[in-house]
């Protein structure tokens, strides 16, 4: 109750905020196994109210410390794990805690996010998208290149599961200006005195630089090898399952690239350290056993090192291994080293709970190597062995179902059964060899051709209500290996067998790839072989019955010795016949009746095995045309896949360098903006000088009228006194009375000429004045035209940025479809192969 109210924990008061603490304490010791994936409600909205808490900046970091281990002890599966990343954002959460924190790296708070988010992240897809996760980057790369031991592992790990199959956080980091400096500081750590961190190191620059300059110096020929000796002792001698688990994901990625897993194939201690990592089966680790499956599996995909696999692997078994196949398949004593087969077979019959993901990767395993070592010309010796040992195993891992133990527990049992019932058929439907004489023949066929008809009769009755079960379905019943389980249902004396059989017949017939002709050929020799038989048993009266056959096969591989047998026979009776005539003539008839019969018996069992041989020799050389098929048509697949995989890698590159071109535009874009927006501010001041300009110009024609008006008045001022003058001196002579009066209007006059010539002045100034001013607004008028063209010029660039942006964005679409495209091709191709291991 108290935990639901997390998500008020700012109104919390202070005693409900120590009951809260107290509660999480209490939570914190109890044991929530698969609490997340429950599906219950409660459960749900508490944790979401404690991440958003630990998220909280306000939050006390003894309070966010504690929230966090709880949820690192929720994430105890890989199921709860992907729940916590997908489904609660706490990835996110706990790298906005260590951003908020990134002032102090040392801090135990940061160190603890570290830890979880390595164990959140580690195979989970983190997009660079993501929030802070482009600052959890920085703060990584920048705590790497500290000299603090504490905190560069932790940061070494979570760079490594971030970098790992993760496009978008490589580009992000190639694209840093301090990606340099970083990868110096990586070289230097492969010098390391921790495996740790060297395996770390290793993951990152081989996730950074495989395919660039840097990675091809560092994988080159000559460090290769010394490359695959570490990583090996790595896996071997680890510092723990971490080590352990992260050196195997390195050679994993590795082996990824075609180069590199070529280098491999011609590593000379590569048998050695193979039986090195088989040896870690021995272990009771289920984790540690786990990874060395999935290594073996995914060198398994590549072609050179299958064969070298099966050399380790299939050696000459012991008495050990023998017995412990007379024991069918019982465990190791603990007290001696077991061999490797027989560890394989130990954890392929683990229990369902606990340790199911290695049962399977047993069984995947299992599944290349013998059809690999089945298929191949010069088969080991110690097959047969193998294959007993194993058929006991096989067989009781499809009983034990128990419905009552749940839908997980019955889902996890049948998805083992589907394993091992494509190994079983692997074995049966492999190209006939001596392994497959006695044991195989006498248990797996009639039982693999019984499941192999329920299965089918399954699919028929299922083929409507699941997606493309019809399709699989008509695939399966035009394969040639239909012939012989279907021939047998069809001859049997049980009436359910034959019934399954001509329902599935019914079905099968009008397909246009059925292999009519060759089932009738099978039928028609089990028909010929049981009607023999039924001739043969009259007669053997005296006679000791002779056992009844094993399989079709079987009496393939004793014929030759049938044929010596009865020739030797004959040459008995006839040297016992001379010797014994002359002692005891009267039981000669007897002997010769008891043998007759008894080479009658022969002859006829050699002549059914002869039919037998011929309908043999045929489904063989249809066997050989198909696997010649199956060649060619995988070499065809490897080739589209290799071609496919290079189209792959040539659209990354063109899409990165599209990307790399979008944000050159976008910047250039930008830049445009900026220019634009400097021009428009430049034209607005423009504006506001012609508005002065304007005014100025106003005030000047007023000020101009009124000059001219006080110009026109004094000049009829000056002329109405020059008359006035005039007219006093010519009537000067006349008026001396009035002479004072002259130069009093003389003095006058004076005084307005002044102010005339004054006027003038300032008339002169103010016309210079207008002539600058003009000067001036044609020159802003010419700045403001040139500004306008700019702008207008900018516009048509920007207009055109835009669309060739567009037409990036298109294209840069284009090729994204494309890279989906190519990789839904690549994941049928895979699936296509797979059915066609089938």
């Amino acid at each position: 109750v108290v935990l639901t109210d997390c998500q008020k924990f700012n109104l919390m008061s202070v005693p409900q905020y120590l009951v809260f603490c107290v509660c999480l304490q209490e939570v914190s010791g109890l044991k929530c196994d698969q609490l997340l994936s429950s599906g219950q409600v409660l459960p749900s909205e508490c944790v979401s109210g404690l991440v958003e808490l630990a998220g909280n900046p306000n939050t006390s970091p003894t309070l966010t410390s504690s929230i966090i281990s709880l949820l690192a002890q929720l994430a105890g599966d890989d199921h709860s794990r992907e729940i916590l990343h997908s489904s609660y954002n706490l990835t996110s959460t706990l790298a906005a805690v260590i951003h908020c924190h990134s002032a102090t790296p040392g801090e135990a708070l940061v160190l603890q996010c570290l830890q979880v988010l390595q164990k959140l992240t580690y195979n989970a897809r983190i997009f660079q998208s993501t929030s802070y996760i482009p600052e959890l980057v920085a703060f990584l790369m920048t705590n790497i290149q500290s000299h603090s031991d504490d905190i560069i592992m932790p940061c070494l790990g979570l760079m490594a599961n971030l970098c790992r199959d993760n496009h978008s956080v490589q580009s992000h980091i190639k694209s840093l200006d301090n990606v340099k400096p970083f990868y110096r500081t990586l070289i230097n750590f492969l010098a390391h005195n921790s495996l740790t961190v060297v395996v770390f190191t290793l993951s990152i620059l081989a996730s950074l630089t495989l395919n660039e300059k840097v990675g091809e110096k560092l994988f080159d020929a000559k460090n290769i090898h010394q490359t695959f000796q570490l990583v090996f002792n790595i896996v071997v001698n680890g510092d723990g399952t971490l080590t352990r688990k992260y050196s195997v994901d390195l050679l994993v990625d590795l082996l990824k690239n075609p180069k590199i897993a070529d280098y491999l194939t011609r590593y000379q201690h590569f048998s050695a350290c193979v039986a090195q990592v088989l040896g870690l089966l021995h272990s009771k680790d289920p984790d540690s056993a786990a990874k060395v499956l999935e290594l073996l599996l995914a060198m398994c995909s590549v072609s050179g090192l299958r064969s070298l696999l099966c050399q380790v692997l299939f050696k000459p078994a012991g008495p050990k291994l023998r017995a412990a196949g007379r024991r069918q398949g019982a465990g190791v004593d603990g007290g001696r080293k077991a061999e490797d087969g027989l560890a394989l077979v130990q954890w392929l019959s683990s229990p369902v709970e606990g340790a199911e993901r290695c049962s399977l990767q047993a069984l995947q395993l299992l599944n290349e190597l013998l059809e690999e070592a089945l298929t191949a010309d010069n088969m080991p010796d110690c097959m047969l062995g193998f294959v007993e040992m194993l058929l006991p195993v096989l067989f009781e891992l499809l009983k034990g179902l128990d419905p009552a133990q749940g839908d997980a527990h019955v889902r996890k049992h049948c998805h083992r059964i589907t394993h091992v019932t494509s190994l079983l058929l692997n074995i049966l439907l492999t190209p006939p060899q001596p392994v497959c004489c006695f044991y195989l023949h006498q248990c797996v066929f009639h039982v693999c051709a019984e499941a192999l008809l329920k299965t089918l009769e399954l699919m028929s009755k299922l083929r409507q209500q699941v997606k493309d079960m019809e399709t699989s379905f008509y695939r399966m019943l035009q394969d040639q290996r239909i012939v012989t389980p279907l021939s047998l249902a069809l001859t049997s004396h049980h009436r359910e067998h034959v019934q399954t059989g001509l329902s599935l017949l019914f079905e099968a017939t009008p397909l246009p790839d059925f292999p009519s002709l060759v089932l009738g050929e099978s039928m028609a020799a089990n028909n010929a072989y049981r009607q023999r038989e039924a001739e043969l048993s009259v007669k053997r009266i005296a006679v000791q019955e002779v056992p009844p056959p094993r399989t079709n096969t079987s009496m393939l591989d004793s014929s030759s010795a049938s044929s010596r047998s009865v020739h030797s026979l004959v040459e008995k009776i006839q040297t016992g016949l001379e010797v014994k005539y002359q002692a005891k003539d009267s039981h000669v008839s007897e002997i010769i009746d008891v043998y007759e019969q008894k080479l009658s018996a022969f002859t006829s069992k050699e002549s059914r095995l002869q039919d037998l041989l011929e309908a043999k020799a045929l489904a063989l050389s249809q066997a050989d045309r198909l696997i010649a098929q199956y060649r060619v048509q995988r070499a065809q697949a490897e080739a589209e896949a290799r071609k496919l995989a290079s189209l792959l890698k040539d659209a990354e590159r063109r899409r990165e360098d599209l990307q790399a071109e979008l944000s050159g535009q976008v910047l250039e874009v930008q830049r445009s903006k900026a220019d634009m927006e400097e021009l428009l501010q430049h034209n607005a001041r423009l504006q506001r000088d012609s508005e002065d300009h304007q005014a100025l110009k106003g005030a000047y024609n007023s000020l101009f009228n009124e000059t001219e008006r006080l110009l026109k008045e004094l000049q009829s001022a000056h002329i109405s006194l020059t008359k006035q003058n005039e007219a006093l001196r010519r009537n000067q002579e006349k008026k001396t009375t009035f002479s004072v009066f002259l130069a009093g209007l003389r003095v006058e006059l004076q005084a307005e000429e002044e102010k005339v010539k004054e006027k003038d002045q300032e008339r002169r100034e103010l016309e210079e004045t207008v002539d600058v001013l003009r000067k001036e607004l044609n020159k802003t008028e010419q700045a403001r035209k040139d500004a306008s063209i700019k702008a207008s010029s900018l516009e048509l660039q920007k207009s055109q940025l835009e669309a060739k942006l567009k037409q990036k964005e298109d294209e840069l679409n284009k090729h994204s479809a494309m890279i989906a495209m190519i990789h839904s091709l690549s994941s049928g191709k895979m699936k296509n192969d797979v059915n066609l291991s089938l």
